[in-house]
């Protein structure tokens, strides 16, 4: 009786790959501390800026829907690059991580730390000698400056996983945690693009910069602040849902 006691109890105790890979529960404060932080600093924002005494150069800057205008087309910038950046990094990081190709990836990291320290403005004025002014050259900068960390991230966490059959629902935890990533830097890369004529919310810091008006200024950093907390706060729920929850969803 004993044995078949320790049977049961031993049976109905998860094993290690399955524990590993059960998500943790979205508890109701991960869905709604973020979201209201961000709708408070947001409307705070706008109840300032709907009773505040604005010069007509803040006015022009910030009316029009130029404010929207330009969060969207950061947001469409992010997004864009992010998906171009997820497209190169995981198949390349899943490749990397074979037999046959495992040589190359201390030359991997050995690059990753390079490019980690180039100025990303540098970066953008050299796509724009190639490509030109234009989204085009904004899109290509900031994906070009996302890959290598997300790709890195990705080998990285290949290399931890690597007893886990890579095939199936197991490659989601990669390109989720490789959006996150993304989407949180791209969102700060993205501002640059202002200097390249690719809009977004650089424009309204460039503008508050050039005519010394902190209302513009301001009005662009929360909103930028705003999105990246946003998108973390979306990529990390995004995360735990989809998260395979056993060693059988990998097949």
């Amino acid at each position: 009786m004993s044995e078949t006691r320790d049977e049961s109890v031993a049976a109905a105790l998860p094993t290690a790959p399955a524990a590993r890979l059960l998500p943790h529960r979205v508890t109701w404060q991960r869905l709604v501390v973020v979201p209201g932080v961000l709708v408070a600093l947001l409307l705070a924002t706008w109840l300032s800026y709907t009773h505040a005494d604005l010069d007509p150069v803040s006015r022009s800057a910030l009316g029009g829907g130029n404010v929207w205008l330009r969060f969207s087309g950061h947001v469409r910038l992010t997004v864009i690059s992010t998906v171009f950046a997820l497209a190169i990094t995981v198949p390349l990081g899943i490749l990397l991580t074979r037999p046959g190709a495992r040589r190359a990836a201390p030359l991997l990291t050995a690059c990753a730390n390079i490019w980690r320290a180039t100025p990303a403005i540098g970066l953008l004025a050299l796509l724009v000698i190639w490509l030109g002014a234009g989204e085009w050259a904004a899109l290509a900068g900031i994906t070009l400056y996302a890959v290598l960390p997300v790709l890195s991230g990705t080998v990285a966490r290949l290399k931890a996983d690597e007893p886990t059959p890579l095939e199936g629902l197991a490659v989601v935890p990669l390109v989720l945690a490789g959006a996150r990533t993304a989407l949180v830097l791209n969102v700060g890369t993205a501002t640059l693009a202002t200097f390249v004529g690719g809009g977004g919310l650089g424009d309204l810091m460039a503008t508050g910069i050039t005519e010394q008006r902190m209302p513009v200024l301001v009005l662009g950093c929360v909103l930028t602040v705003a999105l990246a907390l946003f998108v973390d706060w979306l990529a990390s729920i995004a995360e735990l849902l989809l998260r395979p929850r056993g060693p059988e969803a990998g097949r």
